[in-house]
């Protein structure tokens, strides 16, 4: 039971961190947990989702975030995908390091004032904001964005980052549809962040992946990397925790999909 998980000691480390070096078209991921990743470049430094919280309201954290908010980079980008507190946390943003500018969905941009941001910007589906050598995009997902039961007019969606001919897509919190295959087509992304938790019961997955729609969405992409997230962090539904990862390898392996995939540990930065 999800209740259970009040009691539930929590697990993981929360880890100094050794950045690489990076070298022209280089990028790094650090997974940070649940759905919150560390991207860098060797000119960029981009956080998604920011989430260092130990507690939203009575959820319990029941994995350890793998990085401290004192060991991060100074933030160029901040890309935000929905109002939910569990993505769009607002005491983990106002702690991030000379944050410069904010991306996020329409009817966002209200929450995230006097949270330290020099500039936020607020998009619509399939719009674009660029600065210097990169650009995002936000992309549709099948979620809903409010932050309270009658606050509708927030957006919600995916980001595709394009810098040094890399690009890269965080699909926030979404149910399968069948905009992934658009959004491949459209975007072509490489490495394709997905989620892969909170799908049980069946009726969560209106708005939430579980590992087999994660696939059939990597295949729609046609990206060459699938990282899941937005697993082993919080309860949020009534699967195992560590059911998600395990069937997500299995079904891997089963469609020859094994050299694809990357599992990303909380707080180790990777190269792609």
């Amino acid at each position: 039971m999800v209740w259970k998980a009040f009691f539930t000691p929590r697990s993981g480390s929360t880890k100094v961190p050794s950045f690489p070096v990076l070298k022209d078209s280089e990028l790094a991921l650090t997974w940070i947990g649940h759905a919150s990743f560390l991207l860098q470049f060797p000119d960029l430094n981009v956080i998604i989702d920011p989430n260092f919280a130990n507690w939203l309201f009575l959820l319990k954290r029941l994995k350890r975030p793998g990085l401290s908010v004192k060991d991060l980079p100074p933030i160029d980008l901040v890309l935000l995908t929905h109002a939910h507190f569990d993505h769009f946390h607002k005491p983990s943003l106002r702690k991030l390091p000379s944050p410069k500018i904010a991306v996020m969905p329409w009817g966002c941009g209200s929450l995230a004032k006097r949270l330290g941001f020099e500039r936020i910007v607020e998009l619509q589906w399939w719009e674009t904001f660029g600065h210097g050598d990169w650009k995002v995009t936000l992309v549709p997902g099948k979620h809903w964005g409010a932050r309270t039961l009658r606050d509708a007019h927030r957006g919600w969606g995916g980001f595709v980052l394009e810098h040094h001919g890399r690009r890269v897509y965080h699909a926030g919190d979404s149910g399968y549809f069948e905009g992934f295959e658009e959004i491949g087509q459209r975007m072509r992304p490489e490495i394709a962040l997905l989620p892969i938790g909170a799908y049980f019961p069946d009726s969560f997955r209106h708005t939430h992946m579980g590992p087999d729609e994660a696939v059939k969405a990597f295949r729609d992409l046609g990206a060459e990397w699938l990282v899941p997230m937005h697993f082993g962090t919080f309860k949020l539904s009534f699967e195992a925790m560590d059911e998600p990862e395990r069937w997500l390898r299995e079904l891997a392996e089963a469609q020859r999909l094994t050299q694809h995939l990357r599992v990303l540990e909380e707080g180790v930065p990777e190269k792609f």
